[in-house]
């Protein structure tokens, strides 16, 4: 394990404009660096490199961090590896501790599941090439389908023999455990082979370690399975794995496409032809954890339907999903009675590819031809396809695109395109009712107030917005001085102040940042715009980094050019001002909501006739109604009485 020494050592040396450049084409602008984001495609570039901050972020996709962030996210290293890559870079030792016990137990178990799923591997590639049996059923199966001895050997596949033990029994004599071989789902509880007399596919993870595997019978049984896969276990969880994906995740980048397909064989036929870019869903539906995995290298997919699935209707639930997640999507139908794999076979890579490309259709046009058909001129079925579609629309998060698509379909169908606006715009209300449904119900109930009404005034309009641009200050600017002869920090000056509304925050992220704050003061340890953007809290970091940069800057060209000058001082220059009136504005909204809930509390106690009650309450409103007039005279406000 690296120590904490190491780990801020590494930090604190690496300089994010020098990794990035080593993969993304960099040029200035102003203080940053600006160019083409690696994580998405884009004509314009959206993605600010800031050495000042020794941060990156794309304001088109999102994407942000620091260098190490960065080798993780486009190089797919672990925390570990990245750090080690920076330590080598910058030629820096790397200080290792022993981990605890408890530590080296959880990895050397992890790193041993691993190890047996490789064993495995192994000896259902040499059953594969070293038996009689295997190369005349296994081997003679991947040879009928076309694949080279190189493509076989790369993606893992092999053999598992038709006798009841003889995986599980070489395995425990050359040491493996028994208890790890049951976990893998490799040998049964009754210590026998899980996977017998069926050709084997390997399932990587994005490191091409193996965590799984795939096994197709050989013999025609009606009651046997065509499939049957590894069990769920802790390195192998098939909703967020694809197959293929570590062969196809470079590929998939350079053609910012990537091509989805149903089976094992149709990823390694088109990959053994040149189309690299190409994933299967593991034997599953596909899931939102696959469709997030595809998303991290192109926003872009091309779904190859076989020409005889009967079940592409069924299959249209994992476009919607494609298009809730904000993916581009294409569809070729393949013809009748072809999948990918024979059809490649039967016509060649250059047809093949020339069909993807003629075929391919927008999602919409798709959905209309193969449905119309069903529909034909009644109608009421017509009506009810239209729905459909319109429902699908209404999944997509950009409202440009679901605009274009309802034009697209008014055109199509013949319709007024206001009514399909209206009809998209219904079930755009349901689903945000929907999630906002399933929000509430996931966070934690307060216990009511004894003296609190039960029903709750909504919050003020602004206080979201009040709340982060006062983290904004906290965060950026928390650690200058507010006061440099006193020695009074920003974010001190700022907690001071608002200590007595700290429970009046409506967003728990911001008060997490805020309470974070009063705890780093009192220990007396800094408040700085690096500790957040560094910080161990994942949410509180991501924060930092959309906070701390800005695809806009102040253009030196009014002074050099035109010689207009700013009347006050650069943002990143003014922050004492900007935290009085953040302050000021926050504890204005907070004190007015205050007041508010204290006058109902006050209704409430006088309709009880707890008149002492009331009087009690009746003295902090006074007060709060003090306060509100003091800071609405500082802010310019004008309040009602």
């Amino acid at each position: 394990m690296i120590t904490q020494k190491s780990v801020q050592e590494i930090l604190d040396t690496a300089r994010v404009e020098d990794v990035i450049q080593d993969f993304v084409n960099l040029r200035r602008r102003g203080v940053n660096l600006i160019g083409n984001c690696p994580f998405h495609h884009e004509k314009t570039p959206s993605f600010i490199v800031s050495p000042a901050k020794n941060i990156y972020k794309c304001f088109g996709c999102g994407r942000a961090g620091n260098a190490v962030q960065f080798l993780m996210d486009h190089e797919h290293f672990t925390f570990p590896e990245a750090l080690r890559y920076l330590a080598k870079k910058y030629n820096l030792e790397v200080e290792e501790i022993v981990p605890s016990a408890e530590q080296e137990e959880a990895q050397q178990y992890h790193e041993s599941l691993f190890i047996v799923n490789q064993y495995a591997q192994q000896f259902f590639q040499n059953q594969l090439f070293d038996t009689p049996t295997g190369k005349s059923v296994g081997l003679g199966y991947f040879k009928e389908r076309g694949f080279l001895e190189d493509t076989v050997r790369k993606f893992g596949l092999g053999f598992a023999p038709d006798q009841k033990d003889v995986f599980t029994s070489k395995a425990v004599s050359e040491g493996y455990s028994i208890e790890l071989l049951r976990k893998l789902g490799l040998t049964t509880q009754f210590d026998r082979d899980f996977f017998r007399n069926r050709v084997m596919f390997t399932i990587h993870n994005l490191s091409g370690k193996p965590v799984a595997f795939a096994g197709r019978i050989m013999i025609k049984d009606a009651k046997a399975p065509k499939y049957i896969n590894s069990p769920e276990t802790d390195i192998y969880s098939k909703s967020k794995v694809l197959y293929g994906a570590f062969f196809a995740k470079q590929a998939i980048r350079k053609a910012d496409e990537c091509i989805l397909v149903e089976g094992y064989t149709d990823v390694i036929s088109l990959h053994q032809s040149g189309i690299e870019n190409v994933v299967a869903s593991s034997g599953t539906s596909l899931t939102v954890d696959q469709i997030r995995l595809i998303k991290r290298y192109t926003p872009n997919v091309k779904v190859l339907f076989d020409g005889d699935s009967a079940g592409i209707k069924a299959a249209l639930r994992g476009i919607d999903m494609l298009l809730e997640q904000d993916v581009n999507v294409r569809i070729v139908l393949l013809p009748d009675g072809e999948d990918p794999d024979s059809y490649l076979r039967k016509v060649g890579i250059t047809a093949f590819q020339t069909y993807l490309q003629q075929a391919a259709k927008d999602f919409i046009l798709f959905k209309a031809d193969l449905l119309l058909k069903e529909a034909g001129n009644e109608p009421i079925k017509r009506t009810e396809l239209l729905k459909d579609i319109i429902e699908s629309i209404s999944k997509i998060p950009d409202p440009l695109k679901r605009a274009m698509y309802v034009k697209e379909c008014a055109r199509l169908f013949e319709v007024d395109e206001s009514i399909l606006v209206q009809e998209s715009n219904k079930l755009l209300t349901k689903s945000m009712a929907r999630s906002r449904q399933q929000q509430e119900a996931q966070q934690p109930q307060k216990e009511p107030d004894s003296t609190t009404p039960t029903t709750q005034a909504r919050p003020s309009i602004g206080h979201e917005f009040r709340e982060i641009d006062l983290i904004r200050v906290l965060i950026n600017y928390g650690g200058e001085w507010y006061d440099e002869e006193e020695k009074i920090s920003v974010a001190a000056f700022v907690i001071q102040n608002i200590e007595d509304v700290m429970d009046e925050f409506d967003h728990a992220l911001y008060r997490r940042v805020a309470e974070e704050c009063q705890r780093l003061i009192m220990a007396q340890q800094p408040v700085n715009q690096a500790v957040f953007l560094n910080h161990s809290d994942e949410e509180i970091r991501k924060l930092a980094m959309n906070l701390a940069t800005s695809p806009y800057e102040y253009s030196g060209n009014w002074a050099d050019r035109w010689e207009i000058f700013l009347s006050q001082k650069m943002p990143d220059e003014n922050f004492v001002k900007d935290s009085e009136q953040a302050l000021r504005l926050f504890r204005f909204h907070k004190i007015l909501r205050l007041c508010e809930k204290t006058q109902r509390q006050i209704e409430q106690l006088q309709s009880q006739q707890l008149w002492d009650q009331a009087i009690a309450h009746l003295k902090v409103k006074l007060r709060l109604d003090s306060v509100k007039r003091e800071l609405a005279g500082q802010l310019g406000i004008v309040v009602a009485k």
